[in-house]
């Protein structure tokens, strides 16, 4: 069982949704995404998406567009986030951590080594925003042939003639972005929600993740009652933004990530 199964098996047998939790590789700085990366687990994320910064993040808004240039400008490269994975994986062998961004990279580092060197670091899942199924070949085949995860992404105007080739040779989870546009967009309503991931079970049986516009513990709260998991990305690098230091950063993040988890936790507790 992968780590990602592992996790959404343990989390669903504790009757509880996952927090997953989205930063920018190398925002602000390497040692400070890093500590972020590090500390993520113990502030409560339960499984991390880790971006990778490239110059041209065409489905991104604003907050996360600025923090990939932040990260460029810093010296990130794909080199160094997979040594970051390899860092993080000292400490922790058990939270899994899906790398997420664009093909170009991968396609410059070479699909091949970049599958492998993946595996090695620790990587466990990928969610590629720019390869569709028609192109699995490209990367999501060898990707999964090598014991790596690909994570789909679907949306509200993915129609139910669609779903079953965006879902095929998915694994992992099933990432729903509840609202249609960039990352950073307003938040879908709980019945919208409650309707959209009712149509998904009908079409598999991986864990639906919810992301796009959570950005309190009431929210989080709100659709860790209806999903698998909680996505949470923008308000996270807002943070890093709003940071007058690389330590407030840290800080900032990590405490957000406490907050969020603690909405994430008590959802069905607190639920009616």
């Amino acid at each position: 069982m992968s780590r990602l199964e592992q996790r959404f098996a343990d989390l669903k047998a504790e009757g509880r949704a996952a927090l997953v939790t989205f930063v920018t590789a190398g925002d602000p700085g390497y040692d400070a995404s890093l500590a972020i990366l590090k500390g993520l687990p113990a502030a409560g994320a339960d499984v991390i998406e880790l971006g990778m910064p490239f110059t041209d993040p065409m489905a991104d808004g604003i907050a996360i567009q600025l923090a990939t240039l932040r990260a460029l400008e810093a010296g990130q490269t794909l080199a160094k986030t997979l040594k970051m994975v390899r860092e993080f994986r000292v400490d922790d062998s058990t939270t899994p951590i899906v790398l997420m961004g664009y093909y170009n990279p991968i396609h410059r580092f070479g699909v091949e080594a970049f599958v492998a060197d993946a595996k090695d670091a620790g990587v466990d899942g990928l969610i590629i925003v720019d390869l569709p199924p028609e192109h699995d070949a490209e990367l999501a085949t060898p990707a999964q042939a090598s014991g790596i995860d690909f994570i789909r992404l679907t949306t509200p105007t993915t129609d139910d003639a669609r779903l079953p080739t965006v879902l095929e040779r998915s694994s992992g989870f099933v990432y729903y972005v509840s609202v249609a546009g960039v990352t950073g967009a307003g938040s879908a309503t709980s019945d919208q929600v409650s309707s959209a991931i009712e149509r998904l079970r009908r079409h598999t049986d991986l864990p639906i993740s919810v992301g796009f516009g959570i950005r309190t513990p009431d929210q989080a709260a709100a659709i860790a009652r209806l999903a698998d998991g909680v996505v949470v990305g923008s308000a996270f690098v807002d943070k890093v933004a709003k940071a007058t230091s690389a330590g407030q950063a840290v800080d900032d993040v990590l405490t957000l990530c406490k907050a969020l988890a603690d909405g994430v936790r008590n959802a069905r507790v607190n639920q009616a």
